[in-house]
């Protein structure tokens, strides 16, 4: 599906979030690998689970034709600089929610990027009936969890030792939602 552009300016700089469009599928590809080098946040390794451009270029066809599905991206004049997702599962026991995910480039943290993302896929998914977002975040990404919970996010479980990172220690993963009536 898609959803309205929308500008921002936070500490000086100015970014559009606005549906991602079959020609934005490269420099998704190529910022998507980026940012699983930059941190241990995401769930895959720099390299592991690639989408070449073609991938893309397919998610965003699915995503653009299935109304509980939403692909955003955060651009800086014509660089992506962030990206988000909500997907929802087409059985009709789960056809109420959305899984959402959000990355940002660590270049772009502490614009409100990935917080705007958020707000513009909630705001999505309480217009098109969406009752329920879901998400997995690393237990120490600390501001990330104080993020959903002030937007209205409740630890729903908790994942142990769901990941091993280079650390070489695991890790939980903290399952939350967010259900609007």
């Amino acid at each position: 599906m898609l959803a309205n552009s929308q500008q921002f300016t936070i500490n000086g700089l100015n970014y559009t979030i606005r549906s991602a469009i079959e020609k934005d599928a490269k420099l998704l590809s190529e910022v998507r690998l980026q940012i699983d080098g930059e941190t241990e946040n995401m769930d895959r390794e720099k390299g592991e689970a690639f989408i070449d451009p073609a991938g893309f270029e397919q998610i965003i066809k699915t995503d653009t034709e299935k109304p509980r599905n939403l692909f955003l991206v955060a651009a800086v004049q014509d660089r992506i600089v962030g990206f988000s997702r909500c997907e929802g599962v087409y059985l009709n026991r789960f056809s109420h929610k959305v899984e959402f995910g959000v990355c940002v480039l660590k270049e772009f943290w502490g614009y409100g990027i990935g917080t705007n993302l958020l707000k513009a896929s909630m705001a999505w998914a309480d217009s098109n009936g969406i009752k329920k977002m879901t998400l997995n975040v690393l237990e120490t990404n600390d501001k990330a969890i104080e993020l959903y919970k002030r937007l209205g996010f409740e630890v729903e479980g908790i994942l142990k030792k769901d990941k091993i990172l280079s650390d070489g220690n695991y890790y939980n993963t903290i399952v939350m939602g967010r259900f609007n009536e």
